[in-house]
Formats: C-alpha cells, sequence, structure tokens
C-alpha cells in the first residue's frame, strides 16, 4: 500500500509518503534561497510523494531564526521556483503555515512576542503578551493570506500547524489560553481560532485546493490536551472542509520524549488510531517511523491512510526510491540522535542551521557533491568505525579500488559501544547500513587483521587512511591495590561488575549514559512488564519500583557543573531525567582525591568525604590511538589521519570530516 496512489479532493498523491514540514534555518532573511530548493529537489528525486515546507511565517515577526516565510507578496517568487524544481520530479508539494506564538524566539530580535494569554513559554520561559480581539482577526487575515500566495506559487496543499505547542495549539489548551472572552474558556471557544484560520483559508483558495492540518494527537502536557480532545477538533476541522490530518506527538515543552531513540519505531500509532475513529477523512502518522516495513504494516492494519517521514529523509534522502526497488535495507536509517535540531534550536550552534549527523551531504546539496577522481587509486583503510566506514564509501563512490583493514571480527568500532546503553539501541543500525552498502560497493572488508607496516604494505597501496579511533584516558589518581577498577567502555561491552555499590567518575555523555546502564541493570525488562500488566500480577506502584530499581546503587561524581553538557540538547534533558527516575546519586563540582578499597574519597566544597564503592568506573575522555599512522607515515607516502585518531569528536565531527577529507584527497 505504500506505493499506491491517494486521491484527496482534486488532486493525486504518487505514493502515501509524506515529508513533513521540518524546520531547517537555511533561510536567514525567510526568502527561499538556493540552499532550501536544493534540499528539497534533492528529496523529490528521491522519491517522497508529497513534501512539505515549514512552518512557514505568516507574519513579518516570525522571520527568525532562518524560518522561511511567505507573509507578503515579495517572496512568492522564490516559492515558486521551489515548488517548480520539486514538482518537475513528479513530487507533490505543500506549504505548511506557521506562527510560534509565545513559543517565539523573536525576542532576541525585538519582536514583540504575542499569544492567547500572557503566560509565561513553557519553552523559552519568556512571558507573550494577550492578543486583543482586532490582533487575532488580523492574525487569521494572515493565514488566509499566505494561504493565497502559496496557492500563487503553485503548492498544491496548503497546511496550518497545530501541533508542537504552537499559536493554534495554545489557544486550544486551557494551559496557554486564560482568556475570558468568545476564544477562551470551553473547549469549543478554545477551538475557534483554529477553525477561523480552516475556514478563512479555504474562502480564500476556493473548493479546489488540498488543505490539512498538522494536529498533535496529544500535547503529553500535564493539564493539557490528550487525544481524547484532540479528536473532537479532528472533527471540527472535517467539518471545516480540512482534507486530511497529519497527525503527530506533543509539544516541545513535553516531559515525554517525542522523537528521541528511546521512543520505540510507531510509538504513537494509537494517537492516529483514536482520531480516525471520529473522523472520515484521510490520516497520517509520523513519529519514529524510519522503516519501510513498519510504514507498510501501519497501512496493512488500517491504522492510517499515510505515513509521514520527515528525520528519515534528512538521513536518506533516497529513503523512498530504495524502498521501492527493494533495497529497503540500504537506506541509511535516521538513528534519532537529534543532532539536527541543535542546529535550529541553540543560538550559538556550531551547525548552519539542520544537518544530520550521518548523512554529511543533508543541507550541503550544493557544496558536498561526490567529486569525479582525476585518476584511480587503490586506497587501504586502517579500522571499521564511523570514520574508516563513511571514508571508505566516499572512496568507492569515486571509483576507487577500497580494502578496509579491522583488528575485530566485526565493523563499527566504539560505535558499537553507544548503541549498549538504554534507548540508543538505534545507533546500531548505522553499522547494518554500513554492512550492506559497503560490499555492494565493491569495497572489500577484511576483519581480524591487526594491521602494522608489513601487513599494510602486501595490500599496495596508493593512498592510506588511518581511522584507528581513541582509547580512555584513565586520570592519574592514588588508588590503593586491591580495588576494582574499570573503564566505561569496559562495561558497557559487557565485562562483569562488581559488588552493589558503583561509582562512575565522569559526567559527561559516557559517564551519565554508563551510570544509566548501570542503574537499568537487573529491572523490570519490557516483556515482563508487559506480561504483569496484562495478567494484573502486581500493582501498578510495585511495578513501577521494579522498573526504577536495579541491582546497583550508583553514584556519578563530575568535577565541573552540569552533566552531559557535551550531549546535543535534544538528548541531554532525558539523559538527566533518567538519572533522576533511576535513582542515580549525583554529586556535581566534586574532586576525585584517592581510590581505596573502601571507596572513592572526594572533595566537595572544601569538604572530604569518602563514598563506598565496590567498582569504580571511569568515564573520565579519550585520547587519540594514532601510533600506527606515526610508523606508516615513515613507510609510505599519502597517509592520512581520519575521526578520533585525528582529533577525538562526536559521531557527526567523525562522519563529516571523514566525508569532507575523503572526498577532497581522492577527488
Amino acid at each position: 500500500m505504500l506505493f499506491e496512489p491517494l486521491r484527496i479532493r482534486n488532486l493525486t498523491l504518487p505514493n502515501r509518503i509524506i515529508m513533513s514540514a521540518l524546520d531547517l534555518a537555511y533561510c536567514p532573511d525567510g526568502q527561499v534561497n538556493s540552499r532550501l530548493i536544493n534540499f528539497y529537489e534533492q528529496r523529490a528525486r528521491g522519491g517522497a510523494g508529497l513534501i512539505m515546507i515549514g512552518g512557514t511565517a505568516i507574519h513579518s515577526q516570525g522571520v527568525y531564526g532562518g524560518f522561511v516565510s511567505i507573509h507578503d507578496d515579495s517572496f512568492i517568487k522564490g516559492h515558486q521556483e521551489l515548488t517548480q524544481r520539486v514538482k518537475q520530479h513528479g513530487a507533490r508539494i505543500g506549504l505548511q503555515l506557521f506562527h510560534a506564538g509565545a513559543y517565539s524566539l523573536g525576542f532576541n530580535q525585538g519582536y514583540e512576542v504575542v499569544a492567547p494569554s500572557a503566560v509565561p513559554s513553557g519553552l523559552t520561559r519568556y512571558t507573550p503578551r494577550e492578543l486583543t480581539l482586532e490582533e487575532i482577526e488580523q492574525l487569521v487575515e494572515c493565514y488566509a493570506q499566505a494561504a493565497a500566495r502559496g496557492q500563487k506559487a503553485g503548492y498544491d496543499v496548503i497546511e496550518f500547524i497545530s501541533s508542537a505547542g504552537y499559536l493554534i495549539n495554545q489557544f486550544l489548551s486551557p494551559l496557554t489560553n486564560r482568556r475570558n472572552d468568545q476564544y477562551g474558556g470551553s473547549l469549543e471557544n478554545r477551538m475557534r481560532f483554529g477553525l477561523e484560520v480552516a475556514a478563512a483559508i479555504r474562502r480564500q483558495v476556493g473548493a479546489d485546493m488540498v488543505l490539512s492540518v498538522r494536529l498533535s494527537g496529544s500535547d503529553f502536557v500535564p493539564g493539557s490536551h490528550t487525544w481524547r480532545e484532540a479528536r473532537i477538533f479532528a472533527r471540527e476541522l472535517q467539518n471545516a472542509s480540512v482534507d486530511f490530518i497529519n497527525i503527530t506527538g506533543g509539544w516541545h515543552q513535553s516531559r515525554v520524549p517525542q522523537i528521541q531513540a528511546e521512543v520505540p519505531r510507531g510509538n504513537y500509532v494509537y494517537l492516529a488510531q483514536k482520531i480516525r475513529e471520529q473522523i472520515d477523512i484521510p490520516i497520517a502518522i509520523g513519529n519514529r517511523i524510519n522503516d519501510p516495513a513498519l510504514a507498510e504494516a501501519i497501512l496493512q492494519r488500517g491504522q492510517a491512510d499515510l505515513i509521514s517521514v520527515a528525520r528519515g529523509f534528512l538521513a536518506d534522502d533516497e529513503w523512498a526510491v530504495k524502498a521501492r526497488s527493494g533495497q529497503a535495507d540500504k537506506i541509511r536509517k535516521c538513528i534519532a540522535c537529534m543532532t539536527c535540531l541543535d542546529g535550529v534550536f541553540l543560538e550559538k550552534a556550531d551547525l548552519p542551521g539542520v544537518t544530520c549527523a550521518i548523512n554529511a551531504q543533508a543541507g550541503m546539496e550544493e557544496t558536498r557533491q561526490i567529486k569525479q577522481p582525476r585518476q584511480q587509486y587503490r586506497v587501504v583503510i586502517i579500522g571499521a568505525g564511523p570514520a574508516g566506514l563513511e571514508a571508505a564509501r566516499v572512496a568507492a563512490l569515486q571509483g576507487h579500488e577500497v580494502v578496509i583493514l579491522e583488528k575485530e571480527n566485526h565493523l563499527g568500532g566504539q560505535w558499537r559501544l553507544a548503541s549498549i546503553p538504554p534507548g540508543k539501541e538505534e545507533f546500531y543500525s548505522l553499522i547494518d547500513y554500513y554492512q550492506e552498502v559497503l560490499p555492494a560497493l565493491g569495497v572489500q572488508l577484511k576483519t581480524e587483521v591487526l594491521a602494522d607496516v608489513d601487513v599494510v604494505a602486501s595490500e599496495n597501496p596508493d593512498i592510506i587512511l588511518v581511522a584507528t579511533g581513541a582509547q580512555p584516558h584513565t586520570p592519574p589518581l592514588p588508588t590503593e591495590a586491591g580495588t576494582q577498577v574499570m573503564q566505561a567502555w569496559q562495561v558497557l561491552a559487557g565485562e562483569p561488575v562488581k559488588g552493589e555499590n558503583i561509582v562512575v567518575v565522569g559526567g559527561g555523555a559516557t559517564g551519565c549514559e554508563t551510570a544509566i546502564y548501570l542503574a537499568e541493570q537487573g529491572t523490570l525488562s519490557a516483556d515482563s512488564l508487559r506480561f504483569m500488566m496484562l495478567h494484573q500480577a502486581e500493582e501498578i506502584e510495585v511495578l513501577q519500583e521494579l522498573l526504577t530499581h536495579g541491582s546497583y546503587r550508583v553514584t556519578l561524581l563530575e568535577m565541573g557543573k552540569g552533566l552531559a553538557r557535551d550531549m546535543v540538547r535534544g538528548m541531554r534533558w532525558t539523559a538527566l531525567k533518567h538519572l533522576r527516575t533511576l535513582g542515580v546519586e549525583v554529586h556535581e563540582e566534586t574532586k576525585v582525591i584517592a581510590i581505596g578499597t573502601k571507596g572513592v574519597e572526594i572533595e566537595t566544597a572544601g569538604q572530604s568525604t569518602t563514598i563506598p564503592a565496590d567498582t569504580v568506573v571511569f568515564a573520565t575522555g579519550v585520547a587519540s590511538c594514532n601510533s600506527l599512522y606515526q610508523s606508516l607515515n615513515e613507510s609510505f607516502p599519502n597517509v592520512h589521519l581520519l575521526g578520533d585518531a585525528l582529533q577525538p569528536g562526536k559521531l557527526i565531527d567523525a562522519i563529516h570530516n571523514s566525508f569532507e577529507k575523503t572526498n577532497d584527497l581522492l577527488g
């Protein structure tokens, strides 16, 4: 069913795959530019049936943070070029209309922030000004005029966003709407603004234009709406001549993860089912659907009519083409690492708008094309971690003869350990991807090979790329004989951990995730929880305790202030939440003085104490492992370092730098 056409009003979609709107932060002045066009044209080539653009600002004060806009006629020309470029590849294209309301970050640029009520934003903590009745009327007209411009620009679908906690959500929710006029109070009144927007757009664009709404299936914010209210609103939207509903999860301020790796694939499909019971128009569902087999199953079960895939197309622009051609195993699946969001929400992000940790070309379609080489080389790559694997992929696409030498009996390097902590299992799919595509590209994978000068010489290399990774760093601390000391990598690799009291030293990403991993040991598994709940074997309070109290008492020590400061924002808050939920004892601004058989001696605010410890686990950083490079560099020309062997960093550093260096070096 995934590749069956679907007719909605007078529009036929070529398949059931929607690339839902994704705020990319590529447009500093709000104007459509070549970067945005090239990004979406590539996704149109990749087989998406409908591509939604946005959120697109309907008001001049929505032009901030790189959001694209259509708030006046000067923006139409850029949108016309975008729609033409996308449509020429057979895709349909829609425009998502957007107003952030209280979520606006425009105050950073001197803009006034307005909302239904003067309630501090749960996302920005900024207090907006309450809209007047006249301003509400003007905003409704802004939506309608923006829709008219979208129609003139050639869009096939007009959508407005009532999800993620933006303006229409703020009118709907009793948490953010404290008005005592016709727009506040009862649900009927709180729905009024969104329904007026729908009606005004329909009047403006006429009977033929397809109209959709991106709807929060549940806000996942205590005291706000659930699917019960969402399906009432969906029914009224249908009555207001909306043609389909595109369901997503909760607000940005929700403390329930929505798109992170820990969210099970397809977790929020039930929201579509609940809302579908009240409406007759097509319904789309998204959030953590990165596998075509799952998408097909959802359609076959009748849970939805369309599948929304956003970050799946960010990670692999050919997601739909590969799925249709029987190459789903070669899709570079989104690993839900949340790196993309750092490019939107961090004011001083290193990333230039949205990029993807595992796809170095995403958002860089103009500047990072695979180069055609002047001559062919035999390329020997040492190390099969992410940097080495990406280098092999790029070199093979350029047509070079490529061989990888890996000392272990498997691919992935230390990235295998990154997939071990709870909620990170999705990360392993990146290794699966390389295991599928590299042999198909002709790359020779030689495992259990301990590379040295002689071994490398036997491969007759023209160019040698050394991606030997990093190794754990242990600080020089007084350590009493007989103490049980381990590295975080050993713990994550499954080596036994002795005793009940475990102290983890180092509160960065690795330390936090290792502490979470240890704290979850011995807790109730998902399968056991399902069994116990189905059979009502225990009270819910007992099950909650079994879920959060494991075999170890874990303490986490951090020398600085703040934990997981090296973690992307979208993952950090969930890690901190897990530490609290699992009862991990945390000590920040704490210095380790010595390690003994009775425990870890620490100093906090000038006071010394000893924390009992049966095992001490170090997560205190890594150092490049590049001694082999030094030997090879003395014996061969053209030897180059990649990834952590060059400089320890994050996954995005390994993938992106490896792509660029390999592409430039061999192109």
